[in-house]
Parts: structure tokens; C-alpha cells; sequence
């Protein structure tokens, strides 16, 4: 079977957003009481020791936040992969190696394991094995599941195979994902159909290895 179609789960905090919240707002000034009107200045001096305090404290929270954030923001462009430039086989497939893999290339026949994310051309999430947290095994090349993820994984027409370890990007014309009647439909209108008929998917799959068994 091919990976089964669900319905788009709801977004959650990024890690960045949840960072963000978590650092001190320098904005916000705690409140310090006032001297009484018959207290010294003695008294005075030590009721603004919070006010320097809380500066203080200010600056090395604007200075960690920086710091933080110029570590953060590369990361968070690098796990969301930017563009990764596709090269179309002949066929109308088109991939792009986001992680070359360093294990064994997968084989016509062999049990597999792989993680994806899949969407529609809007940005819509269909399904996801990561948010089930747990790969998808299959026989990979023997139409187990959709043309496209076969040679998409497998190789071919100028396709190389993945290699255990790497992640990779497709993009799946209709003819080789579920084509013209469309995937989790509960009607006979294409509105009802969780993938539309006719769609153009684009999967990222990460070739975990060779299962076992």
C-alpha cells in the first residue's frame, strides 16, 4: 500500500518562538518601593540598589539574547532546509539530495525503512510519519507503495538510489503518486478527498536503512 493520507495536524511553537518566550524581557521593570518620607540617605541609597541591580541584569540578558539568537537563527534555517534546487529525471520525478547518506544504497526488493513528511503544492501537510513517531516499513521497488517513492528511493532515469542515512526531496507529478482518483476521499466530490485528484505531492524521506525481517 502507499503511505496512508491524514488529515494535516495542527502547528505547533516552533523551537526559536519557544526560545523567545523563555528569555527575559528587558523591557519589563520590576517595582521598586519608594523611600519614606522620614528615611535617611542611607535609606534612599539602599532602595536603589534594585534599580541597579535590575539594569544590570538588563544588559546581560540583551547581551545572552543576542548571543543565543546568532546561534539559534542559523540552526533554524538549517533544520527547515531552505531551497534545495531540483533536477527532473525524464519521466517528470524531481529530487534533490538535501543529506547524502553514508550507508548501504537501497535495492530493489529489500525491506526499508523511511521517514516523510508529505504535502501538497500549498504547503499542506497530508501525512507525516515523524509526528507518528515511527518509520514506515515497506518493500521498496516492487509497487508496495507509489511509483514515484519507488524510484524516488530505488533510483533510476538518471535518479541515483538513496543511501541509509540520507534525506531527500521529491516531487511527485499525479501519474506517479495517485493520479487522477486521488487518495482518502470520502464522496464522490474531489473537495472530500484528503489528496485531490490530479495532485502534485512533494515528499521529504529520510532513508533510515534496511529493516529487518
Amino acid at each position: 500500500m502507499a503511505p496512508s493520507a491524514a488529515a494535516a495536524a495542527a502547528a505547533t511553537a516552533s523551537p526559536l518562538s519557544r526560545l523567545l518566550l523563555s528569555l527575559p524581557n528587558p523591557s519589563v521593570k520590576l517595582p521598586v518601593s519608594s523611600p519614606s518620607r522620614n528615611a535617611g540617605a542611607a535609606v534612599a541609597a539602599k532602595n536603589s540598589t534594585p534599580v541597579v541591580a535590575l539594569r544590570r541584569r538588563e544588559a546581560v540578558a540583551a547581551v545572552l539574547s543576542a548571543a543565543i539568537l546568532s546561534h539559534v537563527l542559523p540552526a533554524a534555517a538549517e533544520a527547515s532546509g531552505g531551497e534545495c534546487p531540483l533536477e527532473v529525471a525524464p519521466n517528470g520525478l524531481a529530487f534533490c539530495d538535501r543529506v547524502v547518506g553514508t550507508g548501504a544504497a537501497a535495492e530493489q526488493g529489500q525491506l526499508i525503512k523511511a521517514h516523510y513528511t508529505g504535502r501538497l503544492e500549498d504547503g499542506t501537510v497530508f501525512d507525516s510519519s515523524y509526528k507518528r513517531g515511527k518509520p514506515l516499513t515497506f518493500r521498496v521497488g516492487v509497487g508496495e507503495v507509489i511509483k514515484g517513492w519507488d524510484q524516488g528511493i530505488v533510483g533510476g532515469e538518471g535518479i541515483p538510489p538513496m543511501l541509509a542515512g540520507g534525506k531527500r526531496s521529491l516531487r511527485l507529478p499525479p501519474e506517479l503518486a495517485y493520479g487522477a482518483r486521488g487518495a482518502g476521499c470520502r464522496g464522490w466530490e474531489p473537495t472530500s478527498c484528503v489528496i485531490p485528484p490530479n495532485s502534485t505531492l512533494l515528499f521529504d524521506v529520510e532513508y533510515v536503512g534496511r529493516a529487518v525481517g
